[in-house]
């Protein structure tokens, strides 16, 4: 028996017609999506979103094999995330060891998200090209000797050029662990597992706030927690060498091997001419993933890095409370972010965007405005549940806007770049907050993090609303058995290739498959 479906308008064309048609899907429970039939006629349809399934049998939807590549790419991201922060929960420590302002100190940050742009390019393109295997590998080994190199950064400028070839090398992980980790998971739990995902991140965050608060505020302990980085980098390193390449190389590798004729044109001119065409064709999605990943990192960072700094400067904390502030806000970022991502699933990704942003506005006077521990570290719980609740939506929001072929370098350089265009968000807050004074509670005249972060939070997550509201979305596309980039062939190759990857949701009655189109 044929299932019913409700015929839809086709996605407008045009940058303005496009954004208005997105705007109002926003307010329509059902899904657009384009469907093909066995004869290659396509048409629209409003699609239902999938039921809210139980979270414990999303987890059983996986088999072994996906789960060994999810937890290797949650671990190269967390180990990734702690290298950073190691630096941003440390300012007040690093200021004092090398005799500078702390805005000087941020300006590490700044040169770090500046290039991590240039090495997602690289390392993203080399992933797609070659697999996910090698490029992290050595990412995440050469990411744990910056680590140790800081360490032996004796003067300020050594220091700023270590953390410079840091964002370098820092750059290349994240686009290889999100494919890696997501792109053999079943369509309907990749919402679950895309926030689980995301939020090693601020895992990477709670992990470094512990260590410091286990060394203690002396000014050399900063040390300690480099050395533990380094530890975790090169370890991670060593496990992904152990395992096997992801399925989708793999099953290339067979291809190539199986029908050497279809592949003859394959090969680096190939690539560089695959992406080429990607690039003509895809430069508006490219622009405005650019734009929303601008705001993302704006919004993360304004709200994070300098918390820690907030809670000692403002609020005049010792290192032990700052440090349990730190820890249970980025809590929050963990809960919230597994939360809404896999949420994500049932409400649609810009929708759960567009909330968790709403909701963060709301909260922004309790989070700055209370002076006790207890009442910071709740607010700062509930302020990062919404912050990272956003951030949960992303790796699968971007990957499944991604050309196909290319699922590490589009996610990782477009989430890059707007990391550098971001880059000066710690060092902007850091240097307003000091030039601008106000008194505290107890009567003296302290840096206003507080009031700079406020503001800055609440004008960047009203950026993030206006620009996911009349954006795209592909929920639910299937893109696990896309061609590798660079995948030459025949145009009736490549054509049989295309029926098996766009796509698997089931539309139709026993006659004739239709399916949700990725085009490739």
């Amino acid at each position: 028996m044929s299932v019913q479906v409700e015929p839809a308008e086709p996605i407008a064309k045009g940058i303005l017609p496009t954004a208005k048609q997105s705007i109002g899907d926003l307010f329509k429970w059902k899904q657009r999506v384009e469907v093909t039939n066995e004869y290659g006629e396509s048409t629209f349809v409003w699609q239902a979103p999938p039921p809210l399934r139980n979270p414990i049998s999303l987890f059983m939807m996986l088999d072994a094999k996906a789960w060994l590549f999810f937890i290797v790419g949650l671990a190269a991201w967390t180990a990734d995330a702690f290298d950073f922060h190691a630096l941003s929960i440390q300012t007040v420590k690093l200021a004092k060891f090398y005799d500078r302002s702390k805005t000087d100190i941020t300006s590490a940050i700044t040169l770090t998200l500046l290039l991590r742009s240039i090495g997602a390019a690289i390392f993203g393109l080399f992933a797609d090209r070659y697999g996910r295997k090698w490029p992290m590998v050595v990412n995440m080994w050469i990411l744990g000797l910056l680590q140790v190199a800081t360490i032996y950064s004796t003067t300020f400028g050594a220091f700023l050029a270590v953390r410079s070839l840091f964002g370098l090398f820092m750059g290349g992980v994240y686009g290889s662990a999100v494919a890696m980790a997501l792109e053999n998971c079943p369509t309907e739990a990749r919402g679950l597992m895309s926030g689980i995902l995301q939020q090693g991140y601020s895992l990477g965050y709670v992990i470094a706030a512990c260590c410091n608060l286990g060394v203690g505020g002396a000014t050399n302990t900063w040390k300690i927690i480099f050395w533990i980085g380094a530890g975790l980098s090169i370890g991670v390193g060593i496990v992904r060498m152990l395992f096997p390449e992801s399925k989708q190389f793999i099953e290339a590798r067979r291809h190539k091997k199986e029908h050497p004729e279809l592949h003859q044109n394959d090969g680096a001119g190939a690539f560089w001419k695959e992406c080429k065409k990607m690039l003509a064709k895809e430069w508006k999605m490219c622009i405005y993933c650019i734009i929303l990943m601008t705001w993302f990192n704006y919004y993360s960072h304004t709200s994070q890095d300098s918390y820690t700094t907030f809670l000692l400067t403002q609020k005049e904390f010792k290192n032990g409370a700052a440090s349990r502030g730190s820890i249970l806000m980025k809590t929050g970022a963990c809960v919230g972010g597994t939360i809404i991502g896999y949420l994500s699933q049932w409400v649609g990704r810009r929708r759960a965007i567009i909330g968790s942003a709403f909701m963060s506005m709301l909260l922004i006077p309790a989070w700055v405005l209370p002076q006790t521990e207890r009442a910071l570290s709740a607010t700062g719980f509930f302020m990062q549940f919404f912050v990272q609740g956003a951030w949960g939506v992303i790796p699968i929001h971007l990957n499944e806007l991604s050309p196909p072929a290319f699922r590490s370098s589009f996610p990782g350089v477009t989430y890059q770049i707007g990391n550098m265009i971001s880059s000066p968000s710690a060092q902007i807050v850091n240097a307003v907050a000091e030039g601008t004074y106000m008194t505290n509670k107890s009567g003296n005249r302290v840096q206003a993090y507080g009031p700079v972060m406020a503001v800055a939070t609440a004008i960047i997550a009203l950026g993030i609303i206006i620009t996911a509201a009349p954006g795209p979305e592909k929920r639910g596309a299937r893109f696990e058995l896309a061609k590798t980039a660079g995948e030459g062939g025949s145009d009736e190759n490549l054509a049989r290739k295309v029926s098996m990857v766009e796509g698997h949701h089931s539309i139709s009655g026993e006659k004739g498959e239709q399916r949700n189109i990725e085009k490739v």
